[in-house]
């Protein structure tokens, strides 16, 4: 009994050694675990966590007086969203602004009407045309019933077709252009050294009628274009007769307010 009792105490426990080693997997799995979670942080911040780790798991005595450094999380930013009232304002301007825009192609719908009544003979004898275009309303007069050959003098036929053109408009805001232009056969006389002051001068002409007649000058232009934009071919009689016009142009869109353009910023 006593050989046996002997034996059981000189029995050693040899697997002692797997809790240590489980105990070890443990914190290393859970140190990569931690190293996966924060991987998307940048190089600086991850050095400081490794050592950080590697210090605790080394139990190397840290000095009190040295801190270690801390890791600060960037804040999340806010996202700012517009209040409802801001929306709701945008909202309403934006039908505004369209309401007004309907009520204006609304004006120049009336406005074309009015000036196919008015100048109904004359479309009738091929002389004027009206045309509506994204901008506005053109009105094309062959300058045949307006002014004798190489004069920028309106006949009296012209000049009351013109007043009666220049009462429809008058009522209105709209912008207003008036185009003088001619075929491309040179003139050359002491009042006109060419087609460009021809036309500038028929142009201007309309619009000093236009202007007696109660327009506002700051709503007219009056532009000379010579023979550089024809709307038939100058080869033949009839081609150059389409070209000798002068077209009126009431313009549906409003002029913008310009901006100074500086040398640092530069345009838009």
């Amino acid at each position: 009994m006593a050989r046996r009792k002997k034996s059981e105490e000189h029995h050693d426990n040899h697997e002692r050694w797997l809790v240590s080693y489980a105990d070890f997997i443990t914190l290393l799995f859970a140190f990569f675990v931690v190293m996966y979670a924060l991987s998307s942080v940048n190089e600086g911040k991850y050095r400081v966590l490794s050592d950080s780790m590697t210090l605790a798991f080394r139990n190397v005595e840290v000095n009190s007086a040295t801190p270690l450094p801390v890791i600060v999380a960037p804040p999340i930013p806010r996202v700012q969203r517009p209040s409802p009232a801001v929306n709701q304002a945008a909202i309403q301007a934006a039908k505004q602004a369209e309401i007004e825009k309907q009520q204006r192609r609304d004006k120049m719908r009336n406005v074309a009407k009015e000036l196919l009544d008015v100048m109904a003979p004359l479309i009738e004898q091929g002389k004027v045309r009206v045309i509506e275009t994204s901008r506005g309303v053109t009105i094309e007069i062959n300058d045949s019933i307006l002014f004798a050959p190489g004069q920028a003098v309106l006949n009296p036929l012209s000049s009351r077709a013109m007043l009666a053109v220049a009462q429809v408009l008058a009522p209105t805001d709209f912008p207003i252009t008036i185009e003088g232009h001619t075929d491309n056969i040179p003139i050359n006389t002491a009042q006109f050294p060419s087609n460009w002051e021809l036309s500038a001068i028929r142009a201007t002409t309309v619009l000093r009628l236009f202007i007696e007649a109660g327009i506002a000058g700051e709503r007219l232009t009056a532009i000379g274009y010579a023979d550089t934009r024809p709307v038939e071919p100058n080869i033949l009689a009839d081609g150059r007769a389409r070209n000798r016009r002068v077209s009126i142009l009431i313009d549906s869109s409003e002029a913008e307010k310009g901006r100074e353009v500086d040398m640092e910023s530069g345009p838009n």
